[in-house]
């Protein structure tokens, strides 16, 4: 009789440990954590696969949250909450669009399973699409289309002479024919071919000449186009170029004797003024070095900003103010402006001073 109730009493025992044991949670179970799309065209749009999964748990699973690790990968999944037992899914979109190259994305699912957090990854390669003409070529001048509309010398010497070209093409059924509208004196333009044919390419060949200009720093301008004898001043492309002193004859003596630009400071913040107000601050400017030293020119991001140099031969060891002001009339909030400061110092031709403040409007 002692033997019985000893074998039911351990029976009773593990039968309670065994059902503490077990799980009363949600349990999610995916088939795969990963899928791989592949290599596939670009032109071929979104890929989808579908991620399942199945409550391996002792309660409902709710899946609270599905996170994508970039806006290019799209989840839906499954809404409602799924019973033990039962199947359900995340359903994952790639969007291909503008984007070539292999990619490697996650989706992170939140849920109330045991395992509350499961990473999902697709990985695949895009090929490139062959691009349009209009994407190949997106500014419009005219009829012409061409891959920028601004022409860049970037640093040209004062006595230099450079040649740039620009590329355009014609994707009508007619011939365009390019003329120019009086360009600016330091600037030459000609089409090459005059005439377009068509759904054929020219080009805009631009010769600058720095010497014309007689002056320093970075310099804009625009040259108009005649297309088929018609003027439009939309048809226009930019010329810019910074102009910098030629320093490249001085000797090593001459190098040695040359002026040495230096600035009390170079950034001053105003700090918090009220709109419609104006303020002044003065830098200094010294010349550490043996020579004269001459401003080229003085240039402002803005006209809210003036500058006035007291005067633009500095001798050796003088120091000159250099007074800005800012008006704040029509401006709001942070405000950060720039002064470039050119000069004949050989190693530090140019230098950016900038001025700040906070603008606070009534009201």
């Amino acid at each position: 009789m002692k033997n019985i109730l000893f074998l039911l009493v351990l029976f009773s025992f593990s039968f309670a440990t065994a059902g503490i044991g077990q799980t009363v949670q949600a349990k999610i179970d995916f088939e795969t954590l990963e899928h791989d799309f592949g290599s596939f065209k670009e032109e071929a749009g979104p890929q989808t696969y579908s991620f399942k999964f199945v409550n391996n748990g002792a309660s409902p699973l709710i899946l609270n949250n599905v996170r994508a690790s970039c806006g290019c990968t799209t989840p839906q999944w499954t809404k409602e909450p799924v019973a033990p037992g039962r199947e359900g899914f995340i359903k994952v979109s790639y969007d291909p669009r503008n984007r070539p190259g292999p990619f490697n994305k996650t989706v992170t699912v939140s849920s109330n399973a045991e395992n509350a957090t499961v990473v999902l990854r697709i990985k695949g390669a895009v090929e490139q699409r062959e691009k349009t003409l209009a994407e190949q070529y997106p500014r419009e001048i005219g009829p012409l289309r061409a891959k920028t509309n601004q022409l860049s010398f970037v640093k040209i010497n004062e006595s230099e002479v450079k040649t740039e070209e620009l590329e355009v093409v014609n994707d009508t059924d007619q011939p365009v024919k390019i003329e120019f509208k009086t360009p600016p004196s330091h600037l030459t333009a000609k089409a090459v071919p005059e005439t377009v044919p068509t759904k054929g390419k020219g080009k805009i060949v631009v010769t600058y000449d720095a010497k014309q200009l007689n002056t320093y720093g970075f310099m804009m301008h625009r040259i108009y186009l005649n297309i088929n004898g018609e003027s439009n001043y939309r048809n226009s492309i930019g010329v810019s170029a910074t102009i910098e002193e030629d320093f490249s004859a001085l000797s090593a003596e001459e190098l040695a004797n040359a002026p040495v630009v230096s600035f009390n400071e170079k950034a001053h913040d105003f700090g918090d003024i009220n709109q419609g107000d104006a303020v002044e601050y003065t830098f200094t400017i010294k010349n550490e070095g043996k020579r004269d030293l001459i401003i080229r020119n003085v240039k402002t991001s803005c006209g809210c900003t003036a500058v006035t140099p007291e005067k633009k031969i500095i001798s050796q060891n003088e120091v000159v103010p250099l007074k800005v002001k800012f008006d704040s009339k029509g401006k709001r909030g942070r405000q950060n402006k720039s002064i470039t400061v050119i000069t004949n110092d050989p190693k530090n031709p140019t230098t950016i001073l900038r001025v700040s403040t906070n603008i606070n409007v009534a009201g």
